[in-house]
């Protein structure tokens, strides 16, 4: 099992470790209660340095983005950062990602730089899949065995973070980033694209600089009691979002039109990308499931594979993802659906197996932030 530069700090914490994508990860320091209303109403760090970065650079880059993303990266100026999919050539999806426009610093005349960052469970499925594509004669680096990302999230995130570098954060919007000096550590890159919904940044940085940037932040951050936070609160704020995971509510098979996310899937775009004739096709004659969220009336949490029946007890659709909510201290949940019952307010029931739980569709986020 792998491990990043700092596992040995969340042990030390009392981490409860866990196998996550096949590196020892920790899932709770305290509880997910806690943790989760520490991000939402303070500050919390994670680490994610098991996440994948891959450089992609040369004259055609742009090219081979556009080629691969359901997005349309064209517009992108350098700082700017972007959420898409990669689709498969079937209407799947092979993962979900960010899109960054580096600077061209390293670049020759006429070349464009971009880092993707894709998810840990599938660093070498996205490889081999890019590399498939690139017949364009880009040059790609996997950097992800020596990259380390720690997210630091919630909204005191911006005053811990502001001690520690001259550059003004207030100035790094949603989707920007800006490279610089944090905490002594130079050309840390400093991005705004959160998956918790309580703003933040998170900071790339060499690996062998890690341990460093952590202490840094723990030490600026003592004022405002700044937490450790694992990956289980990290899942009960995105789904509080409606942010989608892969492997569990998007996968290959399933799209983004039926996910949802049809807002990053630009079939007017003048490139052409895999899969854009069947997602032209769905958008223009319907899709027969639908990604939607719901919220219980009981307590019992929906867990994945659940079924989901109609208020006649037909099967309509499965669960995808459950937890109970911390903050509406409510069960809540995405799944597909038929998508003749996928309507904001249809009533539904959830088998456990034993029991039938009722509840009702609604529209994610589940949670308003107040920004």
């Amino acid at each position: 099992m792998k491990e990043t530069p700092i596992t040995s700090k969340h042990i030390a914490l009392g981490a409860k470790m866990t196998d996550f994508a096949g590196y020892n990860m920790p899932v709770i320091y305290t509880s997910i209660i806690e943790e989760h209303l520490a991000v939402r109403n303070n500050v919390g760090v994670f680490d994610v340095s098991h996440m994948g970065e891959f450089i992609l650079k040369g004259k055609h880059a742009l090219d081979l983005i556009q080629k691969i993303s359901s997005n349309d990266a064209s517009g992108l100026k350098i700082g700017d950062a972007q959420y898409t999919c990669m689709p498969n050539a079937t209407g799947g999806i092979v993962d979900d990602m960010l899109v960054y426009r580096l600077d061209e610093d390293l670049c020759s005349e006429g070349e464009q730089a971009f880092m993707l960052v894709v998810n840990a469970s599938n660093i070498d499925k996205d490889w081999a899949w890019i590399e498939e594509n690139n017949t364009m004669d880009v040059r790609m680096k996997n950097i992800s065995n020596r990259s380390g990302l720690l997210a630091v999230q919630g909204p005191n995130a911006i005053k811990v973070l502001q001690k520690l570098t001259d550059l003004n954060l207030e100035e790094i919007s949603y989707y920007t980033f800006k490279k610089g000096t944090m905490a002594g550590i130079e050309n840390v890159l400093i991005s705004a694209t959160g998956y918790t919904g309580s703003g933040g940044f998170e900071l790339y940085v060499d690996n062998n600089k890690l341990d460093d940037l952590w202490d840094a932040i723990f030490e600026a951050g003592a004022e405002y009691d700044i937490k450790p936070i694992g990956l289980g609160a990290r899942d009960t704020l995105r789904l509080e979002m409606g942010f989608c995971l892969y492997g569990n509510d998007i996968d290959d098979n399933t799209s983004p039109i039926e996910a949802g996310l049809k807002w990053i899937t630009k079939v007017g775009k003048e490139a052409d990308f895999n899969s854009k004739s069947i997602f032209q096709n769905q958008i223009e004659n319907g899709i027969d499931k639908r990604l939607v969220g719901f919220i219980l009336d009981e307590r019992r949490v929906p867990r994945h594979d659940y079924i989901i029946y109609d208020l006649e007890e037909n099967e309509i659709g499965r669960v995808t993802s459950g937890t109970m909510s911390p903050t509406l201290e409510k069960p809540i949940g995405m799944g597909y659906v038929a998508k003749a019952h996928s309507k904001k307010g249809t009533k539904i029931l959830i088998s456990t197996g034993k029991k039938m739980l009722q509840g009702e569709i609604v529209r994610p986020p589940f949670v308003k932030i107040d920004k």
